[in-house]
Formats: C-alpha cells, sequence, structure tokens
C-alpha cells in the first residue's frame, strides 16, 4: 500500500507529512479530519486500478503517435486502406490492455 499515493489523489488539497512509510508516521496538517488507516487501506486497491489506468493510457497514447497515427494520415492521402489503420489501432489496444474489474470489487 502506498500512503502518500492514496493521500495525494483522494485528498488532493489536504496538508500532511509522513515520516517513514507506515501510517504511524502520518501527521495530518489540514483542518479536515485525518483519515483513519482503515479509510487509506479501503482505498488502496481503487488507487491501485487508477494508476494502472494511467499508465496503460500514457502507454497507448505514445503508440497512437508512433504508430497509428501515421497511419491514419496514409489513409487520409489515400496510401492505405482505412481497415489498415484501424488493425493498428486495434493492435495498440490488444498491446496495452485496460485492467480488468474482477467480479465483486469496485
Amino acid at each position: 500500500m502506498d500512503i502518500p499515493m492514496i493521500l495525494s489523489r483522494r485528498y488532493p488539497d489536504a496538508q500532511w507529512t509522513l515520516d517513514g512509510d507506515n501510517y504511524s508516521g502520518l501527521t495530518w496538517l489540514s483542518e479536515s479530519p485525518k483519515p483513519t488507516l482503515e479509510e487509506i487501506q479501503l482505498q488502496w486497491e481503487d488507487v491501485e486500478f487508477e494508476i494502472e489506468v494511467d499508465r496503460v493510457q500514457a502507454l497507448r497514447k505514445a503508440a497512437y503517435q508512433n504508430e497509428s497515427d501515421p497511419i491514419f494520415f496514409d489513409w487520409q492521402r489515400g496510401e492505405v486502406t482505412e481497415q489498415e489503420w484501424l488493425d493498428s489501432v486495434q493492435a495498440i489496444k490488444d498491446r496495452y490492455p485496460y485492467p480488468v474489474v474482477e467480479e465483486g470489487e469496485s
């Protein structure tokens, strides 16, 4: 569990410090109530999922720019078929799939 990541994503306006990597080292500097360890732990799975989605989006964006965008422009000029461009987009999606939420997870 990454406490700083959870706090940064779930409490973006809060001010805090963390001495070490344990909840016991968390000093809450904001006026809002300090989240409990249990509240933070419950949020980790969702934050971890969001981090993976962000990673996939970044990988896809780079691949689209480097691989499928040039094919798109080739298609626009009539040098390749639309299907070739669509296939290149699908290949990127297949290479970098989004994480799947397992049944029963939030």
